[in-house]
């Protein structure tokens, strides 16, 4: 998992690189605004996967005194602050400059260059874009794409996703923006096509956001993560009955499983102390992401008292 996001990381972190040096020389040959704000989009684009390489290489860190569950929330961290900055800076800078290109405008130079730099961007974002999708194809399982990125738990593979069908969609803005301002002789598409790329990266920032924002504030594993584990303790001959399954992504590999259990209270104490420990060992040979588990004795609650205890 972690090997797949850092290729698919890496081959958007190339390509935006060269996407970017290349656009702005377009941007500076042409006056293109459109342009301009797809150089700002790629250079966005490259810093936000080095932010996700430095998130992941932060999420390995291994568990301490101060952070006794280890840094896989740092991926979170990192993959919201992607969101943040395509928000303010690409979307800011991009409606910016468009804004500026209506009320100031400045004609079109030499438009050849920034349709050859167009159409390599577009190969270059397209094979970068295939490669996510591919990967992304691979971890969602039966689950059809928007569910799938709603229940993923490692954003690096969706935020790079997310970056390139922006990327695509706001090439194809900009080429046709500064196609009509050439037919037209009217700066004005300039402009309006540099306005939509910023309000393009805005829509996607906060898609962005929505998704990872469950992921840091706390999110439990998948439902039928949660169900194969009240089986495992159901299954148990010492068990009366199963109170609570909570269960927490630490991170992308990293589930803290919590249970509450009424056992039997006609075992003895060592036949409990071995339930646990071969409950414990049951969960994390069948869910190896499973890194701890926490097992409570209590007596059986009532309905109500467990209604009670959720709010």
């Amino acid at each position: 998992m972690a090997s797949s996001s850092k290729k698919v990381i890496y081959a958007a972190l190339i390509g935006n690189g060269l996407i970017a040096v290349t656009k702005f020389i377009a941007a500076s040959i042409s006056g293109s605004s459109a342009m301009l704000s797809e150089g700002i989009h790629s250079t966005v684009d490259t810093s936000n996967q080095m932010l996700l390489l430095y998130g992941l290489r932060r999420s390995k860190k291994p568990a301490d005194d101060l952070f006794p569950f280890g840094y896989g929330k740092e991926i979170y961290f990192w993959s919201f602050l992607v969101a943040i900055l395509i928000f303010a800076v690409g979307a800011g800078i991009s409606v910016y400059e468009g804004i500026h290109q209506l009320l100031h405008p400045q004609p079109l130079g030499n438009v050849i260059v920034n349709y050859i730099v167009l159409a390599f961007a577009m190969l270059f974002e397209a094979g970068a874009w295939y490669f996510a999708f591919k990967e992304f194809s691979k971890t969602k399982g039966p689950h059809g794409y928007f569910e799938a990125i709603h229940q993923a738990k490692n954003p690096s593979i969706f935020v790079v996703l997310f970056e390139d069908s922006a990327a695509m969609l706001g090439l194809v803005v900009a080429f046709v923006g500064i196609l009509l301002g050439q037919l037209t002789g009217n700066v004005f598409y300039d402009g309006l096509a540099s306005i939509l790329i910023g309000l393009i990266l805005a829509a996607t920032a906060i898609w962005l956001a929505y998704e990872i924002k469950g992921l840091l504030v706390g999110e439990s594993a998948l439902p039928r993560v949660v169900t194969e584990i009240r089986r495992l303790v159901v299954a148990q001959e010492a068990v009366e009955h199963v109170n609570e399954v909570l269960t927490l992504h630490m991170g992308p590999e990293y589930i803290l499983v919590n249970l509450s259990v009424d056992f039997k209270n006609s075992i003895s104490a060592e036949a409990v102390e071995h339930t646990v420990q071969n409950l414990t060992r049951r969960i994390k040979e069948t869910h190896p992401l499973v890194k701890r588990v926490f097992i409570e004795g209590e007596a059986r609650r009532s309905p109500k008292l467990k209604k009670d205890r959720t709010h």
